[in-house]
């Protein structure tokens, strides 16, 4: 087994690698904010965890619409790696607004930076892995970027952890030092990526025209609904930090819960990306339902850090079976002259999904309980689940 594994990851090309490392560097910067955040704005700033939902939906679903024009744009340009330039070095240069912010409207404002930046290179890089992994490896190619991104999402909750308890809790000097990774992810993208020449003699046209458009087929809206479904049975990640604090975890210690999250992510991400070339797509989707609902039940009833840990880890087992499997369905069922636009319609319409679902999930928490926010996305799940056995039992 380990041969064939290690043959795989050299026909992997260089930029793959690149673009999976300038992820990993910038994750390690997110992260180490993203995981103290939510207890940076209820315990210093004293906002409500409805605010909190409010602002991680609002964020996430800024990141995720903005895709759509900067996919477009990079499919009209025939150019991707400026674009996605451009994203990392907004999210780089939010970090100082973080240690800076005097009140939630800075936070606010530095975290929509941050979320645009976000969006402006999603949709690019996303394309430029279709474009650069050959066809037969393009699952194992979407999982080891997926891959080298979640080591870096649990780096920078570990960083933070060691941080927070060398500086006695000290939130704006940890905010402070997310700021170094996020420029070396800045450089190693200008210096490192050279991104493959466009088609000489592709005419330039408006690629979300309604005839450019038409040329995306039913296959791929069927892709974009059922993201969209996920997206609402799986709401923003900070309520996993709000939970394990509730569960009695020490403030110092909660981003170790999306540290082990993102060591079971980052584990699993790349065997399921080879194994999505293999297996038939939708049973790969279907099981990770099952393993969301199983997080969702668990976390729901987690009386302590032992349950609470377990429902972190099936949560993260879900996004290695299902983030990087969803980004190669786009990219089988859309044109290569439309990749960009692809991925930006489908993280559109999950954007919106994305923020009813934080909205949902942080109402339900201060209304009903925090049980009743994992309850409700266990459901999500069950409904999604049954979409997705109607569409493949109607011949899909």
């Amino acid at each position: 087994m380990d041969a064939p594994r290690r043959d795989t990851l050299r026909q992997i090309p260089r930029g793959i690698w690149v673009l999976g490392l300038v992820s990993l560097l910038m994750d390690i910067s997110s992260e180490m904010v993203h995981s103290l955040l939510p207890m940076f704005m209820v315990t210093t700033l004293g906002i409500s965890v409805l605010v909190v939902g409010l602002i991680e939906g609002l964020a996430e679903a800024t990141a995720l619409m903005v895709k759509v024009f900067s996919g477009a744009l990079s499919d009209y340009l025939g150019r991707r790696k400026g674009l996605a330039l451009l994203g990392y070095a907004m999210g780089a240069l939010s970090k100082p607004l973080f240690a800076l912010a005097p009140g939630i409207g800075m936070v606010v404002t530095a975290r929509l930076i941050d979320r645009l930046g976000k969006g402006i290179r999603g949709a690019p890089r996303d394309a430029l892995v279709a474009d650069i992994a050959p066809v037969h490896l393009r699952g194992a190619a979407f999982g080891l970027r997926q891959s080298l991104d979640t080591v870096g999402a649990f780096l920078g909750p570990l960083l933070a952890v060691a941080l927070m308890l060398l500086w006695a809790n000290d939130f704006r000097a940890v905010f402070w030092v997310a700021v170094i990774p996020g420029v070396l992810a800045v450089a190693l993208l200008w210096f490192g990526l050279h991104e493959p020449a466009p088609v000489a003699g592709t005419p330039r046209t408006n690629p979300i025209r309604r005839d450019n458009l038409r040329q995306l087929r039913p296959a791929y809206w069927w892709v974009v609904g059922i993201g969209a479904a996920f997206t609402l049975a799986r709401f923003s990640e900070a309520f996993l930090v709000l939970r394990a604090q509730q569960a009695g975890i020490a403030m110092a210690l909660v981003p170790l819960v999306m540290v082990a999250m993102n060591v079971v992510y980052a584990a699993s991400a790349y065997p399921f990306g080879k194994l999505s070339d293999r297996i038939p797509h939708h049973r790969l989707l279907a099981l990770g339902l099952l393993v969301l609902i199983a997080a969702d039940l668990v976390l729901a009833q987690a009386s302590g850090p032992v349950t609470i840990l377990l429902g972190v880890a099936l949560w993260g087992v879900h996004m290695g079976m299902t983030q990087g499997l969803l980004a190669t369905m786009v990219a089988d069922t859309a044109p290569a002259a439309l990749r960009g636009t692809a991925y930006g319609l489908f993280n559109l319409v999950s954007g919106v999904a994305m923020l009813l679902a934080s909205v949902l999930a942080g109402l339900l928490w201060d209304t009903a309980g925090s049980a009743a926010t994992f309850y409700a996305g266990a459901g999500f799940c069950v409904l999604t689940l049954l979409l997705l056995g109607w569409r493949y039992r109607a011949g899909g």
